[in-house]
């Protein structure tokens, strides 16, 4: 497994450094499949912030899924467990689903789908644009790749109807699909 290790705001000493590439690399081992990770200090500049100092940000690939996961401290090597403790929770769930699928076959989901009305642009600023690859995918493999990011929405190219669709987590803890008509 090959571990990354950046800082963005700080400086990333050599302990640190093998430090967070072990313990990713240990919290990797439900998978086979984990290629790689990036693992991102960062230290707020404002020194009166006591509490969250410190934020970790870990993004991997496991089972053909992405999976970031942050946590922050006022130390980095307290944000740096509680980031590995995330990502072993999220790759055991993760591991677990997909034994659960295929041992279940390919059932329907209990996954409850709503609508939604199109409510009118703000007016903000759009500061920032991202672009990447779309795969064809079910919604339940969309609301398993949404909880991995850890993201309260998630855009994709739904495999079923082959149109662009947004799946999203509703105030009642439901999840919504708003699909093109």
């Amino acid at each position: 497994m090959e571990v990354r290790v950046r800082g963005r705001n700080t400086s990333v000493d050599e302990r640190l450094r093998e430090m967070a590439e072990s313990k990713v690399a240990h919290a990797g081992r439900f998978f086979d499949g984990v290629l790689d990770a990036d693992v991102e200090f960062t230290e707020a500049q404002n020194r009166r912030v006591a509490d969250g100092r410190f934020k970790v940000e870990v993004t991997s690939r496991a089972a053909g899924q992405i999976m970031r996961v942050e946590s922050s401290a006022e130390s980095a090597e307290a944000a740096l467990d509680l980031a590995v403790d995330k990502m072993e929770k999220r790759l055991r769930r993760l591991k677990e689903r997909l034994v659960q699928r295929s041992r279940k076959g390919r059932k329907e989901s209990d996954i409850g789908f709503a609508s939604v009305d199109d409510e009118g642009g703000d007016g903000h600023a759009i500061v920032r644009v991202k672009q990447f690859v779309m795969k064809p995918m079910t919604p339940e493999e969309a609301a398993l790749q949404m909880d991995l990011l850890g993201h309260s929405f998630f855009f994709f190219q739904n495999a079923e109807s082959d149109m662009p669709s947004v799946l999203y987590r509703r105030r009642d803890g439901a999840l919504g699909l708003i699909e093109p008509a």
